[in-house]
């Protein structure tokens, strides 16, 4: 389908270099670095929530026909 080549990923760092410079591209590398980890972390954590409701109605469904 659309793959990116060795070329064009030379290509596209050379475009950045040239509109960033060499001096903020750590600072842009770690800006995109946290951004992604707190991206999972927001992620794992809905998950988590997800999980614990679903087990927390399902505990009281189970309560509710054993009190019945």
């Amino acid at each position: 389908m659309f793959g990116l080549g060795v070329t064009e990923l030379i290509i596209i760092l050379v475009i950045v270099v040239v509109l960033f410079g060499a001096k903020k591209l750590p600072e842009i590398g770690s800006g995109i670095g946290e951004a992604i980890k707190n991206f999972k972390k927001s992620t794992s954590e809905l998950t988590d929530t997800n999980d614990a409701k679903n087990n927390n109605t399902t505990d009281s469904k189970a309560n509710k026909e054993n009190t019945s």
